[in-house]
């Protein structure tokens, strides 16, 4: 069973059909005031907790959540029952709503997000119980760290996600977390950014992690490991909708595979293919798929087959 600590939010995705670059003025950068007129908004079920533990569903792998939700969060949790996910460690404040992510992505794939957490300040007050892997992905910081010791000192394996929260983590944090941790994962410009504030490089690294991912975007991804680095390539999709949630996606594949002792290769691959189908999607959580149809787009893209 795989134990996925993070955020339960709504998203409140909005399109803007112009080029953030277009409207903001870089010598102007200190003193910002834009405004957006977006031609398209929808309300999604999200959050990084329930994005990965989603898709792990879909892959058949067994998966739990450990998070803080609100008063609103009975619709939600009925969806993701119905899935497979077991939410009997969702802890709900009545007195207060489910995190709400406000997000905005122009035609470049760039995005802009208010975050406003919600019940979710509530997670520091939860803990790991035993599980064969653990996911501690962008949450309460507090949290996070407090998670991550919890798995150090039940000797469980676990990948360190700090996303969005990494300006709010500080480096004593990131060294905890780090310290402990199996895999550790984040996108080109949040990876560059850790090692930057550490002063640290893929070869430091790889002295605290057993596995360091890169996710790149429409790039791919690399993933280290003490036997050498191996190139993830994208998957292709049958069309673009909406790129959010591509990363949770990609851990969930990743995960799926690893948690079935596959080839660091083939989980990435996994990944890559899992995020094909969420960017088709308009939303996080709207994708839908079953295994023989994973596989095959999996044979399809890498030419190879695989079996789940």
């Amino acid at each position: 069973m795989i134990l996925v600590t993070g955020s339960l939010a709504y998203d409140i995705i909005m399109n803007f059909p112009g080029k953030f670059s277009d409207s903001i003025l870089p010598e102007k950068i200190h003193m910002l005031n834009v405004s957006f007129l977006v031609d398209k908004l929808i309300k999604n079920k999200g959050g990084t907790a329930g994005n990965i533990a989603y898709s792990l569903a879909l892959l058949d792998t067994p998966v739990s959540i450990l998070a803080a939700a609100g008063n609103d969060f009975f619709e939600y949790d009925s969806f993701l029952k119905k899935v497979g996910v077991d939410t009997s460690k969702v802890s709900i404040n009545k007195d207060d709503m489910t995190a709400l992510a406000f997000i905005t992505t122009d035609q470049s794939d760039n995005q802009i997000t208010g975050f406003y957490p919600g019940a979710m300040n509530g997670s520091e007050s939860l803990s790991v119980t035993k599980s064969d892997f653990v996911v501690i992905s962008p949450d309460n910081p507090v949290a996070m760290i407090k998670h991550a010791k919890e798995c150090q000192a039940l000797k469980i394996p676990y990948m360190f996600d700090p996303g969005m929260q990494l300006p709010r983590l500080t480096d004593e944090d990131l060294k905890v977390a780090i310290s402990g941790a199996e895999i550790l994962i984040g996108n080109d410009y949040e990876m560059n950014l850790l090692k930057s504030r550490l002063w640290m490089e893929d070869v430091d690294l790889l002295k605290q992690v057993k596995i360091v991912i890169t996710t790149m975007g429409e790039k791919g991804a690399e993933i280290l490991s003490k036997e050498g680095k191996v190139v993830i390539t994208v998957a292709k999709p049958n069309s673009v909708s909406d790129p959010t949630g591509a990363g949770d996606a990609f851990r969930s594949g990743f995960l799926a595979g690893y948690m079935r002792k596959f080839s660091l290769k083939t989980c990435g691959q996994m990944g890559a293919v899992a995020s094909c189908y969420t960017v088709e999607k308009y939303g996080t959580t709207t994708h839908s798929f079953t295994i023989p149809e994973f596989c095959k787009r999996y044979e399809d893209n890498f030419k190879e087959k695989i079996n789940l």
